[in-house]
């Protein structure tokens, strides 16, 4: 391979794994959870849910 098909592919190959690293790190500082299934809501959420559900829709003051 020529010293240009080189360069090109040391190019290609950081913009790919570089793209790969930057994706899984910004998943990791922000989560989406979806709010819709109930088996991925953290348990104090639910528990939190069911108290106000009890109470009526509104916090108290």
């Amino acid at each position: 391979m020529s010293t240009p098909a080189v360069i090109m592919m040391v190019v290609s190959m950081v913009l790919v794994w570089g793209g790969l690293v930057a994706s899984i790190l910004f998943m990791r500082a922000r989560p989406q959870v979806a709010t819709e299934d109930p088996d991925l809501v953290p348990a104090d959420d639910v528990s939190r849910r069911a108290r106000r559900g009890r109470r009526g829709s509104r916090p108290d003051r």
